[in-house]
């Protein structure tokens, strides 16, 4: 029969499932969660109960067992650092969700909990995939400039890794003997230095890095501070600012690439320099990026929402052409494969389940 496996990525307002037979879905959608109902929790976690509910009512309506399950995986969220791999879900990393011992209340730390609640009367394992806190950083990749401040690991690593083993495929070589560097282009943008399987520098999209359709990127420091000390903001609006508000949003008020493109071919020239702005901005951290690996790039690969634009990517492509000719793109994030394989590989062998501890 296989190996038949329940994914779960839980998100601001829907969980998205799926039932994975070895490597093929069989089933997948997404459950919507009215923002009037989740209102009524206090945090996050009070979601547990709710969210848990929603998911076995889509199961009976699959026609799908729990009891046949081999295993269920859920996303991993902004834990402590982690190397990258497949995690049992364990007694400590439940209390660490439980007890707020993570980077931030994020709808991503249900995953493990959920996982949980569905495998353990069952008796099968419950695991996470490469969470958000995937850090491999080198040394020299954790200083910032100010001893007070270290560099952090924070990144869309669930699908960058996953494009990674797929563009290695690509290659014909393994993941683990070449350089890479990855961008993950969404409404966050991640752009990460990967050699020989180990992601060793990446901008934290909330930090830095390129300004994307919601989020600034680098900001000039000085003129930063001098805002944030005017008295006209609090921390929460700041942040909203940089993290939810930024980039296209902020400067067009369209966080959507393509309908901005139609703008921009249509005449629109404060769109179309908004554009090759970010554009610019994008092939500035991909040509960063090959030089933490000192130029001995095998590909350059473009993945997540954005990548869907093809005029942005052959834009890209111009810009970066110099550093490789090898340009692969896997648009989309397909975190619900990337759950599933990264279990299948421990349930087949493949690979041991890492310990969280």
């Amino acid at each position: 029969m296989g190996h038949r496996i329940l994914v779960l990525n839980p998100g601001g307002g829907s969980t998205k499932v799926a039932f994975y037979e070895d490597s093929k879905a069989a089933y997948e959608d997404k459950i919507r969660h009215p923002a009037d109902d989740l209102f009524k929790f206090a945090s996050t976690l009070d979601q547990l109960d709710y969210r848990s509910a929603a998911i076995d009512s889509l199961l009976v309506s699959w026609g799908v067992d729990k009891k046949s399950l081999s295993a269920a995986v859920g996303r991993g969220g902004p834990f402590k650092p982690l190397i990258s791999g497949t995690y049992r879900v364990n007694e400590r990393m439940l209390s660490d969700i439980r007890e707020g011992r993570v980077a931030a209340d994020h709808p991503s730390n249900l995953g493990a909990l959920l996982a949980h609640e569905i495998a353990s009367p069952l008796g099968i394992p419950a695991f996470i995939v490469d969470p958000v806190s995937v850090d491999e950083f080198i040394p020299e990749s954790r200083i910032s400039g100010m001893p007070e401040i270290e560099r952090r690991s924070l990144s869309h690593a669930l699908n960058m890794k996953m494009v990674g083993r797929k563009a290695a495929a690509q290659l014909g070589k393994p993941y683990k003997k070449l350089n890479l560097v990855i961008a993950h282009l969404g409404t966050g943008i991640s752009i990460g230095a990967h050699r020989k399987g180990r992601q060793i520098d990446v901008n934290n999209a909330n930090d830095g890095g390129p300004f994307s359709p919601q989020r600034t990127g680098y900001l000039p420091v000085t003129q930063l501070i001098k805002f944030c000390f005017s008295g006209s903001y609090d921390y929460d609006t700041m942040r909203k600012k940089i993290t939810k508000q930024g980039g296209l949003l902020a400067y067009l008020g369209s966080d959507d690439i393509t309908p901005l493109y139609r703008k921009a071919e249509a005449g629109d020239e404060k769109v179309a320099l908004v554009l090759r702005a970010m554009i610019q901005q994008i092939a500035k951290e991909l040509a960063a990026q090959s030089a933490v690996l000192s130029g001995e790039v095998d590909a350059i690969v473009l993945t997540g929402g954005m990548a869907h634009e093809p005029r942005l990517i052959e834009a890209i492509k111009r810009k970066v052409s110099f550093i490789t000719p090898n340009i692969l793109v896997f648009p989309g994030e397909d975190e619900l494969e990337a759950l599933a394989l990264g279990a299948l590989r421990v349930l087949t062998g493949e690979e041991e389940a890492m310990t969280y501890e």
